[in-house]
């Protein structure tokens, strides 16, 4: 039987990308000292959670997969590590089922968090990467109120409300909160943050290069403007999660060094991160890093809303190089009779 579970729940936007991909790269190494990822790949992970929160989106292919993944953790001898973001704004009943699933193991939490000063361009972007079509102005003008976007948003880091019941759960000593490091700090530490939460010995774990890399000004925009398009011709969500959130989103447009979005966290969100801080040391829950890393902080760039048409048109034309190239790289298709003629 496991010793005890660590649930790594989040947030969105919070460095677990960076987390999960390390701790991927290093499952031989965990494993030998009695830590186990459950599954044969982070995916298992995503449709197990997805099952267990009976998520609408994979309910095809999850089905079935929750009870799998407990089995496996309750037949290893050791930690047992399950990393998802989905899990942290899970509703309490969620939360109450999740933990009851491993009735006879020990569950620690760990929660990630990030200053909301640069969770909320990256939390724009996200929505765009899915779909979204709404300006970077407004976008941010209506995150103080009670409609969209404001509901996704508050959903995905309300952090005090979230951190609660995850203490309500499984109580304050068994919730560590880790807050991510000041920009320009090392990516690895997080990663040793993360493992002090966790309990892991694994500070040695071969380092990955940081995820989930930010889209400049121009690249959100000219992917804004596709889906303003995509918007008209009812594509399929499959097959834009494919071509347009992976591909283009995730790959193409990502990374690119354009000048990035700049953002002064408006006096209405510092003095609600203020009462955020109050309510995380309110909660009891073991902090590892420094509340101090989640005010909110103005990161300088551009207003995506004023770009300039000349950058918008050079950052399409290099993402059409970027998936001209892949495309390039991949093994060769049958080509049809009518393709030559």
């Amino acid at each position: 039987m496991a010793s005890r579970v660590v649930l790594h729940v989040g947030l969105m936007k919070s460095g677990t990308s960076y987390v999960q991909q390390r701790l991927e790269a290093n499952r031989d190494l965990l494993r030998e000292r009695g830590v186990l990822l459950p599954g044969e790949r982070w995916r298992d992970q995503v449709l197990a959670v997805s099952d267990v929160l009976g998520r609408e989106q994979l309910a095809g292919k999850s089905a079935g997969r929750w009870a799998r993944l407990v089995a496996e953790a309750e037949a290893h001898d050791g930690v047992v590590v399950v990393s998802m973001e989905f899990l942290g704004p899970a509703t309490p009943e969620s939360i109450a089922q999740v933990v009851a699933s491993f009735a006879r193991v020990p569950v620690d939490v760990v929660v990630t968090l990030r200053d909301l000063g640069r969770t909320v361009p990256a939390m724009w972007q996200e929505s765009l990467q899915n779909g979204g079509t709404r300006a970077w102005g407004d976008y941010v003008g209506l995150l103080d109120g009670k409609r969209k976007p404001a509901q996704a948003f508050w959903r995905q880091q309300g952090m005090g409300r979230i951190v609660d019941n995850w203490v309500a759960a499984v109580g304050a000593a068994h919730v560590a909160l880790v807050t991510l490091p000041p920009p320009g700090a090392d990516p690895g530490l997080l990663w040793s943050r993360f493992c002090e939460a966790a309990g892991l010995d694994a500070l040695d774990a071969a380092p990955v290069a940081p995820a989930n890399t930010s889209l400049d000004a121009a690249s959100a925009m000219v992917l804004r403007e596709l889906n303003l398009l995509l918007e008209q011709d009812g594509i399929a969500s499959g097959d834009y999660h494919r071509l347009v959130k992976f591909e283009l989103g995730k790959r193409a447009l990502a990374g690119r060094t354009g000048e990035s979005i700049g953002f002064d966290p408006p006096r209405w969100l510092r003095e609600r991160a203020a009462t955020i801080r109050g309510r995380l040391e309110a909660s009891g829950a073991r902090v590892v890093g420094d509340l101090d890393d989640l005010s909110p902080r103005a990161t300088p760039g551009t207003d995506p809303d004023a770009v300039p048409a000349t950058d918008l048109a050079a950052a399409a034309v290099e993402a059409l190089r970027a998936v001209v190239r892949e495309r390039a790289a991949q093994p060769p298709q049958p080509t049809t009779t009518s393709e030559t003629a």
